[in-house]
Protein backbone atom coordinates (compact mmCIF):
# COMPACT_ATOMS: atom_id res chain seq x y z
CA UNK A 1 0.00 0.00 0.00
CA UNK A 2 1.41 3.58 -1.30
CA UNK A 3 1.75 5.36 2.05
CA UNK A 4 0.20 9.23 2.90
CA UNK A 5 1.89 12.55 4.02
CA UNK A 6 0.30 15.41 5.49
CA UNK A 7 1.82 18.80 5.27
CA UNK A 8 0.35 21.37 7.65
CA UNK A 9 1.86 24.63 7.51
CA UNK A 10 1.26 28.69 8.57
CA UNK A 11 3.46 31.59 7.62
CA UNK A 12 2.95 35.28 6.95
CA UNK A 13 0.80 35.57 3.99
CA UNK A 14 2.79 36.10 0.58
CA UNK A 15 2.73 35.01 -3.22
CA UNK A 16 3.94 31.93 -4.41
CA UNK A 17 3.22 29.85 -0.73
CA UNK A 18 0.98 27.39 -2.97
CA UNK A 19 3.08 27.10 -6.10
CA UNK A 20 6.44 26.51 -3.46
CA UNK A 21 4.80 23.31 -1.97
CA UNK A 22 2.99 22.40 -5.43
CA UNK A 23 6.25 22.99 -7.60
CA UNK A 24 8.05 20.73 -4.72
CA UNK A 25 5.63 18.08 -4.72
CA UNK A 26 5.50 17.72 -8.93
CA UNK A 27 9.62 18.03 -8.96
CA UNK A 28 9.70 14.87 -6.62
CA UNK A 29 6.92 13.05 -7.93
CA UNK A 30 4.32 13.57 -5.30
CA UNK A 31 0.82 13.61 -6.22
CA UNK A 32 -1.64 15.54 -4.29
CA UNK A 33 -4.79 13.73 -2.94
CA UNK A 34 -6.33 16.67 -1.33
CA UNK A 35 -5.36 20.40 -0.44
CA UNK A 36 -7.18 22.92 1.40
CA UNK A 37 -5.76 26.34 2.01
CA UNK A 38 -6.82 29.94 3.72
CA UNK A 39 -5.44 33.35 4.01
CA UNK A 40 -6.54 35.28 6.83
CA UNK A 41 -6.40 38.72 5.16
CA UNK A 42 -6.71 40.43 8.95
CA UNK A 43 -3.96 38.74 10.43
CA UNK A 44 -1.90 38.45 6.99
CA UNK A 45 -1.24 35.21 7.73
CA UNK A 46 -1.51 31.78 5.20
CA UNK A 47 -2.63 28.46 6.45
CA UNK A 48 -2.55 25.30 4.27
CA UNK A 49 -3.11 21.34 4.39
CA UNK A 50 -1.67 19.19 1.68
CA UNK A 51 -2.18 15.42 1.95
CA UNK A 52 -0.31 13.23 -0.27
CA UNK A 53 1.51 10.51 -1.68
CA UNK A 54 4.81 9.47 -3.84
CA UNK A 55 4.27 8.49 -7.33
CA UNK A 56 8.00 7.92 -9.11
CA UNK A 57 10.91 7.38 -8.82
CA UNK A 58 11.63 10.87 -7.94
CA UNK A 59 10.04 10.42 -4.69
CA UNK A 60 12.33 10.68 -1.62
CA UNK A 61 12.70 7.14 0.40
CA UNK A 62 11.26 7.68 3.83
CA UNK A 63 9.97 10.45 5.90
CA UNK A 64 13.31 11.82 7.21
CA UNK A 65 14.28 12.13 3.75
CA UNK A 66 11.39 13.99 2.42
CA UNK A 67 11.46 16.18 5.51
CA UNK A 68 15.20 17.20 4.78
CA UNK A 69 14.34 17.96 1.30
CA UNK A 70 11.36 20.17 2.20
CA UNK A 71 13.05 21.73 4.98
CA UNK A 72 14.60 24.10 2.01
CA UNK A 73 10.93 25.10 1.03
CA UNK A 74 10.35 26.04 4.56
CA UNK A 75 13.50 27.93 5.36
CA UNK A 76 12.90 29.85 1.93
CA UNK A 77 9.32 30.97 2.63
CA UNK A 78 9.20 30.72 6.64
CA UNK A 79 7.26 28.47 7.08
CA UNK A 80 6.08 27.02 10.64
CA UNK A 81 5.59 23.66 9.47
CA UNK A 82 4.97 19.74 10.24
CA UNK A 83 4.98 16.93 7.70
CA UNK A 84 3.94 13.16 9.00
CA UNK A 85 3.08 10.06 7.58
CA UNK A 86 -0.55 9.96 7.45
CA UNK A 87 -0.24 6.21 8.80
CA UNK A 88 0.94 8.05 12.57
CA UNK A 89 -1.85 8.76 14.83
CA UNK A 90 -1.18 11.14 17.75
CA UNK A 91 -0.91 9.39 21.43
CA UNK A 92 -4.04 10.99 23.30
CA UNK A 93 -4.59 10.92 26.97
CA UNK A 94 -8.34 11.27 28.16
CA UNK A 95 -9.05 12.79 31.44
CA UNK A 96 -12.36 12.74 33.34
CA UNK A 97 -14.43 12.75 36.73
CA UNK A 98 -17.62 10.73 37.59
CA UNK A 99 -19.28 11.58 33.74
CA UNK A 100 -19.00 8.71 31.22
CA UNK A 101 -20.93 10.10 27.80
CA UNK A 102 -18.02 11.62 26.53
CA UNK A 103 -15.34 9.11 27.40
CA UNK A 104 -17.16 5.89 26.85
CA UNK A 105 -17.99 7.90 22.90
CA UNK A 106 -14.70 8.36 22.60
CA UNK A 107 -13.43 4.65 23.61
CA UNK A 108 -16.19 3.20 21.71
CA UNK A 109 -15.01 4.82 18.48
CA UNK A 110 -11.49 4.60 19.13
CA UNK A 111 -11.64 0.84 19.44
CA UNK A 112 -14.38 0.45 16.13
CA UNK A 113 -11.55 2.39 14.11
CA UNK A 114 -13.68 5.28 13.95
CA UNK A 115 -11.02 7.93 15.63
CA UNK A 116 -7.61 8.20 14.28
CA UNK A 117 -5.52 8.37 17.59
CA UNK A 118 -3.85 6.51 19.99
CA UNK A 119 -5.90 5.97 23.55
CA UNK A 120 -2.43 5.31 25.54
CA UNK A 121 -4.14 6.03 28.95
CA UNK A 122 -7.29 7.70 31.12
CA UNK A 123 -6.56 9.40 34.19
CA UNK A 124 -9.20 10.67 36.89
CA UNK A 125 -9.61 12.27 39.87
CA UNK A 126 -12.10 9.45 41.03
CA UNK A 127 -12.64 5.70 40.59
CA UNK A 128 -15.95 5.72 38.88
CA UNK A 129 -14.83 5.18 35.10
CA UNK A 130 -11.79 2.48 36.21
CA UNK A 131 -14.29 -0.76 35.07
CA UNK A 132 -15.48 1.24 31.62
CA UNK A 133 -11.38 2.13 31.11
CA UNK A 134 -10.08 -1.29 31.32
CA UNK A 135 -12.78 -3.28 29.68
CA UNK A 136 -11.46 -1.02 26.54
CA UNK A 137 -7.83 -2.79 27.29
CA UNK A 138 -6.76 1.26 28.11
CA UNK A 139 -4.65 1.95 31.63
CA UNK A 140 -7.02 3.62 34.22
CA UNK A 141 -4.47 6.36 36.59
CA UNK A 142 -6.42 7.00 39.55
CA UNK A 143 -5.02 10.46 40.14
CA UNK A 144 -7.06 12.23 43.50
CA UNK A 145 -6.81 15.99 43.65
CA UNK A 146 -7.02 18.33 46.75
CA UNK A 147 -6.58 21.93 47.40
CA UNK A 148 -2.99 20.72 49.38
CA UNK A 149 -1.91 18.45 46.23
CA UNK A 150 -2.93 19.81 43.17
CA UNK A 151 0.57 20.47 41.85
CA UNK A 152 1.86 17.28 42.72
CA UNK A 153 -1.51 15.31 41.17
CA UNK A 154 -1.08 17.85 37.91
CA UNK A 155 2.65 16.67 37.42
CA UNK A 156 1.15 13.14 37.70
CA UNK A 157 -1.33 13.61 34.69
CA UNK A 158 2.02 15.27 32.64
CA UNK A 159 4.01 11.74 33.97
CA UNK A 160 1.13 9.87 32.10
CA UNK A 161 1.44 11.86 29.43
CA UNK A 162 5.61 11.82 29.21
CA UNK A 163 5.02 7.97 29.62
CA UNK A 164 2.76 7.36 26.89
CA UNK A 165 4.78 9.83 24.61
CA UNK A 166 1.28 11.64 24.30
CA UNK A 167 0.46 14.25 22.12
CA UNK A 168 -2.92 15.83 23.43
CA UNK A 169 -4.67 15.70 26.87
CA UNK A 170 -8.41 15.21 26.10
CA UNK A 171 -10.84 16.51 28.71
CA UNK A 172 -13.91 14.43 28.69
CA UNK A 173 -16.06 16.07 31.30
CA UNK A 174 -13.15 16.35 33.91
CA UNK A 175 -14.45 18.90 36.29
CA UNK A 176 -11.23 20.46 37.60
CA UNK A 177 -9.99 23.61 36.62
CA UNK A 178 -6.45 23.02 35.22
CA UNK A 179 -3.59 25.42 37.03
CA UNK A 180 -2.32 28.21 34.57
CA UNK A 181 1.18 26.37 34.72
CA UNK A 182 -0.18 23.31 33.40
CA UNK A 183 -2.49 25.11 30.98
CA UNK A 184 0.48 27.13 29.42
CA UNK A 185 2.95 23.67 29.41
CA UNK A 186 -0.08 22.42 27.24
CA UNK A 187 -0.91 25.14 24.51
CA UNK A 188 -2.28 23.76 22.04
CA UNK A 189 -2.63 20.20 23.06
CA UNK A 190 -5.16 20.01 25.62
CA UNK A 191 -8.44 19.84 23.95
CA UNK A 192 -11.63 20.54 26.14
CA UNK A 193 -15.64 20.38 25.93
CA UNK A 194 -18.32 21.72 27.89
CA UNK A 195 -21.96 22.74 27.47
CA UNK A 196 -22.72 26.51 25.57
CA UNK A 197 -24.74 28.18 28.10
CA UNK A 198 -21.35 30.28 29.00
CA UNK A 199 -20.85 32.69 29.47
CA UNK A 200 -24.36 33.19 31.26
CA UNK A 201 -24.49 30.10 33.41
CA UNK A 202 -21.55 29.49 35.29
CA UNK A 203 -20.99 26.88 38.07
CA UNK A 204 -23.24 24.50 38.94
CA UNK A 205 -26.53 23.20 37.53
CA UNK A 206 -26.37 25.19 34.45
CA UNK A 207 -29.39 23.44 32.63
CA UNK A 208 -31.53 23.87 35.75
CA UNK A 209 -30.84 27.57 35.13
CA UNK A 210 -31.13 27.28 31.63
CA UNK A 211 -34.48 25.40 32.19
CA UNK A 212 -36.04 28.44 34.32
CA UNK A 213 -34.77 31.21 31.52
CA UNK A 214 -36.83 29.23 28.90
CA UNK A 215 -33.07 28.37 27.17
CA UNK A 216 -34.38 27.20 23.57
CA UNK A 217 -30.64 26.10 22.46
CA UNK A 218 -28.47 23.37 23.99
CA UNK A 219 -25.07 22.99 22.71
CA UNK A 220 -21.66 21.71 23.44
CA UNK A 221 -18.02 23.33 22.60
CA UNK A 222 -14.96 21.97 22.12
CA UNK A 223 -11.67 24.11 22.63
CA UNK A 224 -8.85 24.36 23.21
CA UNK A 225 -7.78 24.94 27.21
CA UNK A 226 -5.93 28.34 27.92
CA UNK A 227 -5.44 30.59 31.18
CA UNK A 228 -8.33 31.97 31.01
CA UNK A 229 -11.25 29.73 31.71
CA UNK A 230 -13.67 28.31 28.93
CA UNK A 231 -12.00 30.96 26.60
CA UNK A 232 -9.50 28.98 24.64
CA UNK A 233 -9.40 29.27 20.99
CA UNK A 234 -12.80 27.50 19.39
CA UNK A 235 -12.52 24.28 17.55
CA UNK A 236 -16.00 22.84 16.98
CA UNK A 237 -19.42 23.45 18.31
CA UNK A 238 -23.45 22.61 17.92
CA UNK A 239 -26.43 23.42 18.81
CA UNK A 240 -30.08 21.91 19.42
CA UNK A 241 -33.39 23.24 19.49
CA UNK A 242 -35.84 22.70 22.46
CA UNK A 243 -39.23 24.15 23.56
CA UNK A 244 -41.36 24.70 26.83
CA UNK A 245 -42.21 20.74 26.58
CA UNK A 246 -38.36 20.00 27.61
CA UNK A 247 -37.84 19.02 30.83
CA UNK A 248 -34.61 19.14 33.00
CA UNK A 249 -33.74 15.69 32.56
CA UNK A 250 -34.23 15.48 28.97
CA UNK A 251 -32.65 19.14 28.44
CA UNK A 252 -29.32 17.02 30.27
CA UNK A 253 -29.38 14.23 28.05
CA UNK A 254 -29.70 16.64 24.93
CA UNK A 255 -26.44 18.40 25.88
CA UNK A 256 -24.81 15.05 26.77
CA UNK A 257 -24.80 13.96 23.18
CA UNK A 258 -23.98 16.88 21.73
CA UNK A 259 -21.27 17.21 23.64
CA UNK A 260 -19.82 13.64 23.21
CA UNK A 261 -20.27 14.36 18.98
CA UNK A 262 -18.55 17.80 19.37
CA UNK A 263 -15.38 16.36 21.46
CA UNK A 264 -15.15 13.27 19.03
CA UNK A 265 -15.09 15.83 15.86
CA UNK A 266 -12.52 17.23 17.62
CA UNK A 267 -10.07 14.79 18.78
CA UNK A 268 -10.96 13.28 15.01
CA UNK A 269 -9.87 16.40 13.30
CA UNK A 270 -7.13 16.66 15.55
CA UNK A 271 -6.17 13.09 14.87
CA UNK A 272 -6.01 14.09 10.86
CA UNK A 273 -3.68 17.01 11.39
CA UNK A 274 -6.72 19.55 10.53
CA UNK A 275 -6.66 22.13 13.48
CA UNK A 276 -4.07 25.03 12.86
CA UNK A 277 -3.91 27.31 15.49
CA UNK A 278 -4.44 31.01 14.58
CA UNK A 279 -3.86 33.76 17.57
CA UNK A 280 -7.39 33.36 19.84
CA UNK A 281 -8.72 31.01 17.07
CA UNK A 282 -8.51 27.82 15.06
CA UNK A 283 -8.31 27.31 11.43
CA UNK A 284 -9.97 23.83 10.91
CA UNK A 285 -9.77 21.99 7.55
CA UNK A 286 -12.50 19.98 7.51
Amino acid sequence: MTENYILTFTAEDRVGLVAAVAGFLAEHDGFILDSQQYADLEQDRFFMRVEFQGAGERFPAGLDALRERFSLVGERYALEWTLVSGAEKPNVVIAVSKGSHCLNDLLHRWKTGGLPVNIVGVVSNHESLRDLTEWHDVPFHHLPVTAGNRAEQEQAILNVMDAGEADYLILARYMQILSDDLSAKLAGRCINIHHSFLPGFKGAKPYHRAHERGVKLIGATAHFVSADLDEGPIIEQAVERVDHRASVEEMIRIGRDIEAQVLAKAVKWAGERRILLNGNRTVVFR
